[in-house]
């Protein structure tokens, strides 16, 4: 009995680990948000594209805050006509990557959203920086989410402005962004 005991945990570990990795450690959205993402469309994976924004919100540097913030952000923006939060992925200053739309077909850019996912950093980025912990959280969830066969491995990365007439990601951070692996500084072949 404890030999079978100890192969159904090994099992049930090995699940709970695959699951872990699936999600690259994102907050699902039933956790910080209550329920589930009112979005049915999934994006077409492995996904080509990704949009880097900002909130222009106030930051957030505790699990509490950043919770709190992008409820707010789900809230103001299902209060603005949207049918749920637009963003694919939110990113507190805690170093945490909050799910939104996740995997499914948001609201972040206009005529890009069945082709991409936006990531949006919690925060105002037009003269700093977000926090290292969450430009590091940022990178490792690209480089999970390319693992995991979500995000191609030879995908594009842009700022938001590159895409619409905006600010967003920020000045700040848009120079940033320009030194990552898979910058893309001609988005007219997309």
């Amino acid at each position: 009995m404890a030999a079978a005991s100890i192969v159904l945990f090994l099992v049930i570990a090995a699940s709970h680990s695959r699951v872990a990795a699936a999600d690259c450690d994102t907050v699902p959205i039933e956790k910080w948000g209550g329920s589930a993402i009112n979005r049915s469309t999934d994006l077409v994976r492995p996904v080509k594209i990704v949009v880097i924004q900002h909130t222009v919100t106030p930051e957030c540097s505790t699990d509490a805050e950043c919770e709190d913030a992008v409820r707010y952000i789900r809230e103001m923006q299902t209060n603005n006509g949207f049918d749920d939060i637009a963003q694919s992925f939110v990113v507190g200053g805690n170093g945490k990557v909050y799910e939104g739309a996740g995997w499914k077909v948001g609201a972040h850019t206009l005529r890009w959203n069945d082709k991409s996912i936006g990531i949006s950093f919690i925060g105002d980025y037009r003269e700093k920086l977000p926090t290292e912990q969450a430009i590091k959280a940022v990178q490792d969830f690209l480089a999970c989410s390319v693992s995991t066969k979500n995000l191609d491995e030879k995908y594009h990365l842009v700022g938001h402005l590159q895409l619409t007439a905006t600010l967003s990601p920020g000045a700040t951070l848009q120079s940033h962004i320009k030194t990552w692996p898979h910058w893309l500084s001609d988005v007219s072949g997309l």
